[in-house]
């Protein structure tokens, strides 16, 4: 880098990554560098689509080293960062970069919260890779009790998901559309009338933050899916071949997916980085890590106060409001002008329950919408979040129709092989 700039380094190719990284794009006085170990920007708020096969991987996938070809400022490395220091930036391997300002966008990490069995026999929905996961060990439960029925028998058709805030709501209306309106044309053979999905969650109602009638809409229209509540119940243990809850019943299941909460990615335990609720960095004003004025934390790795509110949500748009406001504080400090505290335009909170059905709630009193006016709501806001990156939205709204006014019918996107690793399914006997 140029010696006359000043550096910035960027660690995270997310929403608030990419949009610090924007920000800075083309500004005089300072150059960056993005550090990401995938090396592309996975838009999260869609991952379970990819799950359920709305959505191929690609879809939801862009390129960082595309967004960026045009800039001469930024430059991307598709590599890992281990920890951080004042100056300093440590790379998986040991390679030491010097930096005069460092951005901590690395994101978080699902947190299991000490539940056994949870890391090794859940299926998180954080990645793409978790994405393909889950879909590809739908693919082979379903291929498994096509040919061979009595599996059914075993709990192959027993779902489970944890936890009852957006991701668990969202993911379970998907996977009900999926397995009622696209597996019979799929899989003639499986007797998909008896298949049961189970939503599990410590508290007494879903979508937490929103407002208790939203929760109430949720838990309606999962249940018009056939999906079953059990609220204010906890998971005590996960196994390979089921799930056991507080009340002491167990659920005979081979998919159950997580979406029980988040914590910070690992950089932050590694660097010695002071953590608050959820091992996420609790932030000043200024998005600056607590005596470390040349750090930021922005995104999921963050806790970011506002008002009276100790922390926003980990939601894509503060992500990326928080990435430009780390950016615009850094380029004030070049100028030596004074940093400025964070301040959230609120784009309102939402969720997708399965097709025809989503909820919003909009604007500073909350006014809530239900139905289409819901998801006109959130194709808005995850337009402008695609829009920001780069990403092409003809294509997405394209999509958007097809999902809310016409019936499923990308199922064999279902049956494209994983890219990633899944391993068969050991049934033991089943004669």
């Amino acid at each position: 880098m140029c010696a006359d700039k000043s550096t910035a380094g960027i660690i995270g190719g997310g929403f608030a990554g990419v949009a610090c990284a924007k920000r800075l794009a083309g500004k005089p006085g300072v150059r960056a560098t993005l550090f990401d170990g995938q090396g592309y920007h996975q838009f999260q708020p869609l991952l379970y689509q990819v799950a359920t096969a709305e959505l191929t991987a690609r879809d939801i996938s862009f390129d960082l080293a595309r967004i960026f070809r045009d800039t001469a400022n930024v430059n991307v490395r598709k590599v890992r960062v281990s920890q951080v220091a004042p100056g300093k930036i440590v790379l998986e391997g040991g390679e030491e970069v010097a930096v005069d300002f460092i951005v901590l966008a690395a994101g978080a990490k699902p947190n299991f919260f000490h539940t056994p069995g949870a890391a090794e026999h859940s299926f998180p929905l954080y990645s793409v890779d978790d994405a393909r996961r889950v879909r590809g060990r739908l693919l082979n439960i379903f291929q498994d009790v096509a040919n061979d029925t009595s599996l059914v028998d075993k709990g192959a058709l027993n779902f489970v998901v944890v936890g009852g805030g957006p991701t668990g709501v969202e993911t379970a209306g998907a996977l009900a559309d999926l397995i009622h309106e696209v597996m019979p044309h799929a899989y003639k053979d499986v007797p998909v009338g008896r298949a049961n999905i189970t939503l599990v969650d410590l508290g007494h109602v879903l979508l937490n933050g929103f407002s208790d009638e939203a929760g109430a809409y949720a838990a309606k229209q999962l249940q018009r899916r056939g999906v079953r509540l059990l609220l204010g119940t906890a998971v005590k243990e996960i196994f390979e071949d089921r799930v056991e809850l507080s009340d002491g019943s167990v659920i005979p299941t081979r998919l159950c997916l997580w979406g029980g909460g988040l914590q910070a990615a690992d950089v932050v335990a590694a660097s010695g980085l002071p953590r608050g609720r959820g091992g996420r960095i609790d932030v000043e004003p200024d998005l600056t890590i607590p005596g470390y004025p040349t750090i930021y934390a922005v995104g999921d790795i963050a806790n970011i106060p506002q008002g009276d509110e100790p922390a926003l949500p980990q939601l894509g748009s503060v992500a990326q409001q928080a990435g430009r406001w780390s950016a615009d504080n850094i380029l004030h400090s070049l100028k030596h002008e004074p940093v400025k505290p964070f301040h959230y335009k609120d784009k309102g909170i939402m969720a997708m329950i399965g097709r025809k059905a989503a909820v919003a709630e909009i604007g500073p009193h909350r006014h809530q919408m239900e139905g289409r006016f819901a998801f006109a709501a959130w194709l808005g806001v995850h337009a402008e979040l695609l829009g920001n990156i780069g990403a092409e939205l003809k294509a997405f709204t394209a999509w958007a129709e097809e999902f809310y006014l016409r019936p499923h019918h990308r199922s064999a996107e279902l049956l494209e092989p994983s890219r990633v690793d899944v391993p068969r399914i050991d049934w033991g006997d089943s004669s």
